[in-house]
Formats: C-alpha cells, sequence, structure tokens
C-alpha cells in the first residue's frame, strides 16, 4: 500500500470520525431548525426566503432575532447590529480556533469559520487540547453535517411548520443545552474553568434578567473572557495551562 493510500484512507476516517460526533448536534438541533422555518413564514417569509437565511446565514439564535425583528418591519441596520451581537462570541471562537488551524489553506479556513458552532468549538478545542490535531477533513466531517441538516430542516419547516406538534413537549430541544454542558464539564481540569464558568453564568443569568435572551449568551462569553484576561494563569492551581 503505497503512502498516497494510507493518506487518504487516514482522511477518510478522519472525516466519518467527525460526522459521528457530529450526530448529536444534528439531533439536538433539529427541533430548533424546524422551529425557524416555521416563524420564519409566520413572520412574512416566502419559503425559498427562509431556506436561504439558513443556508447563506446559519447563525441558530441570531436568525431568530433577524425574522422577529424584520417581523416588526424594523430599520435594517438595527437587525444587522443585533445579529451582529448575538454572534459576536463567534469572534472569541474564531479567535480561540484560528491558532488551532492556522496550517490549514486560506478557503479551507474560512469554510471552517462559516460552519463553526458552539458545540463544534468546544469539541474541535478539547481534541487539539488531548495532542491530537484539528485536521480539515474531521472538522469538516464535524460541521458539514449540522449545516447541511440545518438548512434541511429549516426548509422542512417552513413547509410542514404548522403541521408539525409543539416540538416542545416533546422534550427534545433539552438534548443542546445538555450535550453542550457535558462538553463544558470536558474542560474541568483547565486551571481558570471554575471562576470563568461561574462569572459567565452569573453574568448570563443578570443579562437574561435585565436585556433579555438572547444577549445574555455574548454577556456570559464576553464575561468570562474577561475573567480569564485579568485572572493570573494558574489562579485555581488545578494542573497547568496546556
Amino acid at each position: 500500500m503505497t503512502a498516497e493510500a494510507i493518506s487518504e484512507g487516514r482522511t477518510g476516517g478522519d472525516f466519518w470520525d467527525g460526522v459521528r460526533l457530529s450526530m448529536p448536534v444534528v439531533v439536538a438541533s433539529a427541533p430548533f431548525a424546524i422551529l425557524f422555518g416555521a416563524l420564519a413564514v409566520d413572520n412574512g417569509f416566502s419559503v425559498l426566503e427562509a431556506f436561504l437565511m439558513s443556508a447563506l446565514i446559519f447563525g441558530g439564535a441570531s436568525q431568530m432575532v433577524g425574522i422577529e425583528l424584520f417581523g416588526q418591519h424594523v430599520a435594517p441596520w438595527l437587525v444587522v447590529l443585533s445579529i451582529f451581537a448575538v454572534n459576536f462570541r463567534h469572534v472569541l471562537y474564531s479567535a480561540g480556533l484560528g491558532r488551532r488551524i492556522a496550517h490549514w489553506p486560506v478557503l479551507q479556513q474560512a469554510l471552517g469559520y462559516f460552519i463553526m458552532t458552539d458545540p463544534q468549538y468546544a469539541v474541535a478545542e478539547a481534541r487539539a487540547q488531548s495532542g491530537q490535531p484539528v485536521g480539515f477533513a474531521w472538522y469538516l466531517g464535524l460541521g458539514l453535517p449540522v449545516y447541511v441538516f440545518w438548512v434541511i430542516e429549516s426548509g422542512l419547516g417552513a413547509v410542514f411548520g404548522r403541521l408539525i406538534p409543539d416540538t416542545h413537549a416533546l422534550g427534545i430541544d433539552f438534548l443542546l443545552p445538555i450535550y453542550f454542558l457535558g462538553l463544558v464539564l470536558g474542560f474541568r481540569k483547565r486551571p481558570l474553568w471554575l471562576p470563568v464558568v461561574l462569572a459567565s453564568a452569573i453574568a448570563s443569568i443578570i443579562a437574561y434578567g435585565t436585556v433579555g435572551s438572547p444577549w445574555h449568551v455574548s454577556i456570559g462569553a464576553i464575561a468570562g473572557v474577561l475573567l480569564a484576561m485579568i485572572l493570573p494563569p494558574h489562579h485555581s492551581g488545578v494542573g497547568k495551562r496546556p
């Protein structure tokens, strides 16, 4: 077997490893995608417009904010500003992910940033900390299924949303927070884990009660980052910073 064949086999294996890891996110995000499609149509979007919004923005919570503001006939600049604020945490994610994928070609990096989600960033960071490389094939397998199913399910929600029973009653929408909580707990041995998580949680709870959802997500993330910048690296005394 040639070295080229071995390399291709390893690349294919990495891709399918990523696909396997993406399945919990695909399942857990399905109710949100369907709900988005249904809400988009209720707010005056056509099925095609709802489909294209998911395909071109792929923003999850920010898409929900966008359609609500469009439905209220808010000025376009305010819609853009609101979506940016909700997605600001991805600026922080990109800064962290950038050091892991700096060896990729520019186009691959651009695609990687586009399909990045909260769970995907956490899984990629955990993989890097375990000493494994964050390769493009593995990362694509992790992110592409989530993107493809999100777009398809958004379209289905736009077409059949009124025929689908309340997804909240099924309890499926609780899977994504549980899955992400498990990812966060995977970082618990890091030196600043506990104070950063507490700062993020407290700031997020306060923001939720004052400015509301989904702004509390970005505010909590910023609070955690600021605390991590202020505290010394070994503040908690647990382990060493990777």
